[in-house]
């Protein structure tokens, strides 16, 4: 059996269906190739996965019609406080507030379950003409011939397009196929995720506590005594308490989270995954792209990863969609070059910036713990570099894609 589209999406997840709705608005047809059965995670509880969406993730996902479906869910972050932390001891004297009033745009960002974003993702590609859905799809082989591209599937099926886009994550088949090579590191560093309930209400404020053994972010959810938390320890501590029951995990929480927001319970389930940097050589090659962390695995330590990757979406689709107005072919180099250009250097450059903040932060060193402090104090004395920094993190700053500025293609 053989299927034909103009572009074919290795990866269901978030990026991989936000692109496939900003190329089918308009005009092209994608076939998205996600190996999970889609409904499984559509259809799953609350388990406190969720993500922190920049100012301009959000017009991204109100011009692709995404946003109308999940502003119910959303909760708005108001305010973020970071300072130095010591399990135990509470927050530094010295510390950074970001608020939501030194900007015009409103909130810095928003935050949104896992569930309900992909909830929408699906709802809306299974509304929208032109895109194709192949869930529980694995892909085995692809081929980049004179006139296209092709990938075959482990149930026999052959699909053919002008172009490949590999939104399959950090292990990214599409680019390890296409012969493309990754750099990076790991931390030593893992990161355990869950979602606690506590007794007194976070005001929509995220909170960032940068421990000698890597950050936690005290994230707000809805409902106001829900937050998500992100907790990095080095990986055998990790290990040790991922092991524990509930109550001894909630217990080697509780001196790293402190008592700001009264009593505390476990409100989620309990993940974990390694922390490292991982960026590919290159983000294109003959009739193939990578987007979102296919391209480049960063550090959580910015909640960055979903915004850089939905940044990628808002220009691939621009320079793909240009081209076909054009008339010319959509997987030749010169979409895909201008795509590299436009999105290689800001990612790389974030990665590497998150990498050298988690170094810096991520240990006990007096000399440095009191530069970093004095460091911190001073930014928050300088209203203008506050609020550059804000507009920085909500994805206002530099030059946007059309969709990322909340215009449809």
């Amino acid at each position: 059996m053989e299927m034909q589209a103009d572009v074919l999406i290795v990866g269901g997840g978030l990026n991989g269906p936000a692109l496939a709705l900003a190329l089918a608005q308009a005009g092209l047809s994608v076939a998205v190739i996600d190996a999970r059965p889609a409904p499984q995670r559509a259809e799953a509880g609350f388990d406190g996965r969720a993500y922190a969406l920049a100012i301009a993730s959000k017009r991204l996902l109100q011009a692709i019609g995404v946003w109308r479906s999940v502003e119910a869910q959303v909760q708005p972050i108001l305010r973020i406080k970071t300072s130095d932390g010591r399990p135990g001891q509470g927050p530094a004297p010295f510390f950074l507030t970001f608020d939501a009033d030194e900007i015009e745009e409103g909130p810095m960002g928003y935050m949104l379950e896992d569930r309900f974003l992909y909830a929408a993702f699906l709802q809306a590609m299974r509304a929208t003409d032109g895109i194709t859905l192949l869930s529980g799809e694995k892909v085995e082989a692809q081929e980049v011939t004179a006139a296209g591209v092709s990938v075959r599937l482990a149930s026999g099926k052959t699909l053919t397009g002008r172009l490949l886009v590999g939104c399959d994550g950090r292990g990214s088949g599409v680019a390890e196929r296409a012969g493309i090579r990754r750099l990076g590191w790991g931390y030593g560093q893992t990161a355990l995720v869950t979602a606690v309930h506590h007794e007194k209400p976070h005001e929509g404020t995220a909170y960032q506590y940068f421990m000698p053994s890597g950050p936690l972010a005290i994230l707000p959810l809805p409902g106001g005594h829900h937050s998500s938390i992100v907790w990095s320890e080095t990986e055998a501590v990790a290990t040790e308490i991922q092991a524990l029951d509930d109550a001894g995990y909630l217990e080697a929480l509780k001196p790293r989270f402190g008592g700001f927001l009264g009593d505390l319970s476990l409100a989620g389930e309990r993940f974990t995954y390694p922390l490292s940097l991982s960026l590919a050589e290159r983000f294109v090659e003959e009739r193939v792209a990578l987007v979102g962390d296919a391209a480049h695995g960063v550090h959580p330590i910015a909640g960055q990863g979903l915004n850089l990757g939905l940044r990628d979406v808002g220009a691939l689709a621009e320079v793909v969609v240009n081209a076909a107005r054009r008339g010319e072919d959509i997987g030749s180099a010169v979409p895909l070059g201008e795509y590299q250009r436009w999105r290689r250097f800001d990612a790389t450059a974030l990665a590497l910036g998150m990498d050298a903040v988690n170094r810096i932060f991520s240990n006990d060193n007096p000399v440095m713990r009191l530069g970093r402090d004095l460091g911190m104090g001073v930014v928050n004395a300088l209203p203008g570099l506050r609020r550059r920094f804000i507009r920085q993190a909500a994805g206002l700053e530099g030059e946007l894609p059309r969709l990322l500025t909340g215009r449809k293609l």
